[in-house]
């Protein structure tokens, strides 16, 4: 870690009378607009600002309640995390430091929080390029290989012109591994600034597991390189009587790498061992927006070739070809038949949140959009499955309602409990205020819908891309 003072100020002359005035107290910096994070992967890049730049999800929440820096001018931190070794090294200049009523802000430790004692000065972090090349490599050299896929989209590109051939590979290792716990240590800092809400896991749990996705290159001479390119954090927990369920908690493909199917092989990986293993099923923990919008996809892949669901799928879509949308469709919409659940959980280690998250893309992806009433009848039923969701949990609260008033305290809007009883009556202003409500709820269930109708679309068309890949 190096600290430069650009300097150049006089000191003053303590034999001068000081006048007494008024400071401004210092407003600090916040962190997210003097910190910038680079991935490098040789010396040459170290100090190249055009290097590849991540955008972390906010430095801030590293560096107090209010996020900011305090007693510096001029404050500028680049870091730089090499992919090879995963080290890392921070460059820190300012203009001058002093106390401006909030202290000095030990950046030091602000950044070890962060990075660990993967943070090491430069000499270091430069002669680690050549002397941990074949860190990776030599970590994951006993682990256990998943899966292996040739060489996907853009990546061909970057192979040596003496390679042979190319792969990418899952490796799977269990983290009490001293070497692998190590390499982890080394992650966490990924973890912790691309990963929402990420956290640190124990690698002293035996329980825990780790899926590597890695870039193979053979050469002519018949070595080989290993790049990584992301990782899946899994949990083996228990499950009565005599069973295991996985549990993913963490997966992050690194950001250059991002949207060439890695993350997808990951979580096929995982799934791949579940099912041969025959462990009770597979679920995730508090999975980003995107991870969840992933794994539907790749769920409903596999359900739409899984042949003793298909049966289940063509009675809804028969009953949504009849004039009116009846009860029945409704029925057969808002799920797969409960012994078609507990086949999928057995077969695809599929659990029944998910397969129900699943089924209407399901019955979408089986539909001719050209077909107008057929899928009319589908949103309408989509619609009714909505509604009675949201008033099924309506009658759970026995009558009380939240509702909005005005306040006095500096915010938009503040919430009391309301609770009506049946047989009580409502006067003219408490029978405007339902009717006004009852819109505004009517507005918020269509927005639902839309929404609802939006996401099964988009999940189809991704569908539809993967299938066209394979």
């Amino acid at each position: 870690m190096a600290l430069k003072h650009k300097g150049g100020e006089p000191v003053p002359d303590a034999k001068k009378r000081k006048r007494v005035g008024f400071t401004k107290i210092d407003p600090g910096i916040e962190a997210n607009e003097c910190i910038k994070v680079f991935l490098v992967k040789n010396q040459d890049e170290v100090g190249d600002r055009s290097s590849f730049c991540i955008d972390p999800v906010d430095l801030n929440q590293f560096f107090g309640e209010d996020g900011k820096i305090y007693g510096y001018k001029g404050l500028k931190i680049d870091i730089w995390l090499s992919i090879v070794s995963f080290h890392g090294y921070a460059e820190i200049t300012f203009e001058s430091a002093s106390d401006g009523g909030k202290g000095i802000t030990d950046l030091k430790t602000a950044l070890q929080n962060i990075f660990g004692e993967s943070l090491i000065e430069k000499t270091d972090f430069l002669e680690s390029f050549s002397r941990e090349s074949q860190c990776i490599r030599t970590v994951l050299s006993d682990g256990a290989v998943v899966r292996s896929v040739p060489l996907m989209g853009d990546e061909t590109s970057e192979t040596h012109v003496d390679a042979e051939v190319s792969a990418v590979e899952v490796i799977r290792m269990n983290l009490l591994s001293m070497p692998v716990g190590l390499l982890y240590s080394r992650l966490i800092p990924l973890v912790l600034l691309l990963v929402e809400g990420g956290s640190p896991i124990d690698i002293a749990d035996p329980r825990w597991e780790i899926y590597f996705v890695v870039k193979k290159t053979r050469e002519k001479s018949g070595d080989y390189s290993i790049k990584l390119l992301g990782f899946a954090a899994v949990y083996q927990f228990y499950h009565y009587p005599d069973s295991t369920r996985l549990r993913i908690s963490q997966i992050l493909v690194l950001p250059q790498y991002q949207g060439k199917g890695y993350g997808r092989l990951l979580l096929e990986s995982v799934n791949f061992v579940a099912v041969s293993e025959n462990v009770y099923d597979v679920t995730f923990e508090e999975p980003s927006e995107y991870l969840q919008h992933l794994r539907t996809c790749i769920d409903t892949l596999h359900l739409l070739s899984f042949e003793p669901l298909k049966l289940a799928i063509n009675s809804a879509i028969s009953s949504l070809k009849e004039g009116n949308p009846s009860k029945k469709t409704s029925k057969l919409l808002s799920g797969p038949p409960p012994r078609m659940t507990e086949i999928v959980r057995q077969k695809l280690k599929i659990n029944k949140k998910q397969f129900l998250r699943c089924w209407e893309v399901l019955i979408y992806v089986n539909l001719d959009p050209k077909d107008k009433k057929c899928m009319d009848n589908f949103k309408t039923s989509v619609s009714d499955r909505v509604r009675s969701d949201i008033l099924d949990k309506d009658s759970e609260n026995n009558g009380k309602r939240l509702i909005e008033v005005p306040n006095d305290y500096g915010h938009d809007m503040t919430f009391v409990v309301f609770q009506s009883n049946a047989d009580e009556e409502v006067d003219d202003q408490n029978g405007s205020l339902a009717s006004d409500q009852s819109r505004t709820q009517e507005e918020q269930l269509n927005q639902l819908v839309d929404k609802q109708m939006k996401d099964i679309i988009e999940i189809a068309k991704k569908v539809s891309s993967f299938d066209n890949k394979q």
